[in-house]
């Protein structure tokens, strides 16, 4: 019963927090550690669970999805799954020990990029960044990719930074790109991670049960939330977790 209830009600919260802002992972991937799931399995799990709310805003983003800069979609969509597949190999030949490890350090950098993830995009189109060229874009997008097929944690934040990047302007068109790529990089790997045995696959059609509801129930009352107040929660869970990760 604890595993359920655990499960449901950090599924509904990442679900309603990813539809508003993002920062799910921060919920999701310490719960299924609380509760004796290895990390590296817990980190593939939660990317399963995660699927389900990223296709269902990138089919509510459809009509909005274009390509602008020097690269097409179908590039950046293909280089976004190569990068998955390249991340989710890269944690599969990943030590337990070593990612264990890594684990505080990843929260901590998810943390950071979500708390100055307004500055960074402001920064990046302040300056005039974009577009680049399709050398870097190209790089640009396959190297976050493999971040997020590696480590979900932060992922929309350094989409969208790398979107400006390459030469995205329009915010709508920037956010149906970042859940599909998301959709597309979590489909991807989780394909890698079940071949390897590593999804608890109970777990994960409880969370992807949770977050599908918690999605639909957040997008539905986000207007009643102010996004600052939100992102200061968030960044405070994710600190805590960071905390408690190191201290362990």
């Amino acid at each position: 019963m604890l595993f359920v209830v655990t499960l449901t009600v950090a599924g509904l919260l990442a679900g309603a927090l990813n539809a508003v802002a993002g920062g799910g992972t921060f919920l999701t991937f310490p719960a299924l550690v609380w509760l004796g799931v290895p990390p590296i399995a817990a980190n593939a799990t939660a990317t399963v669970g995660a699927l389900p709310g990223y296709a269902g805003s990138a089919w509510a983003y459809r009509g909005d999805v274009a390509a602008e800069g020097t690269l097409g979609l179908r590039a950046i969509i293909a280089l976004g799954a190569l990068g998955g597949l390249l991340g989710a190999g890269l944690l599969l030949v990943t030590p337990g020990a070593v990612f264990e490890g890594l684990v505080p350090w990843l929260l901590l950098v998810a943390t950071v990029l979500f708390a100055l993830g307004p500055r960074i995009l402001a920064f990046v189109r302040a300056r005039g960044l974009g577009p680049a060229g399709p050398a870097l874009s190209g790089a640009a997008v396959l190297a976050v990719s493999i971040y997020g097929g590696y480590f979900n944690g932060g992922l929309g934040i350094l989409l969208l930074a790398m979107l400006g990047l390459i030469g995205f302007v329009n915010l709508h068109g920037m956010n149906g790109i970042k859940v599909l790529m998301s959709a597309v990089l979590s489909l991807v790997s989780a394909a890698a991670y079940a071949a390897a045995g590593l999804i608890e696959w109970d777990a994960a059609l409880i969370m992807a049960a949770a977050t599908t509801v918690g999605g639909y129930l957040g997008a539905r009352g986000a207007k009643l939330i102010r996004i600052e107040h939100l992102r200061i929660g968030i960044t405070g869970v994710g600190l805590v977790m960071t905390a408690l990760f190191f201290a362990s």
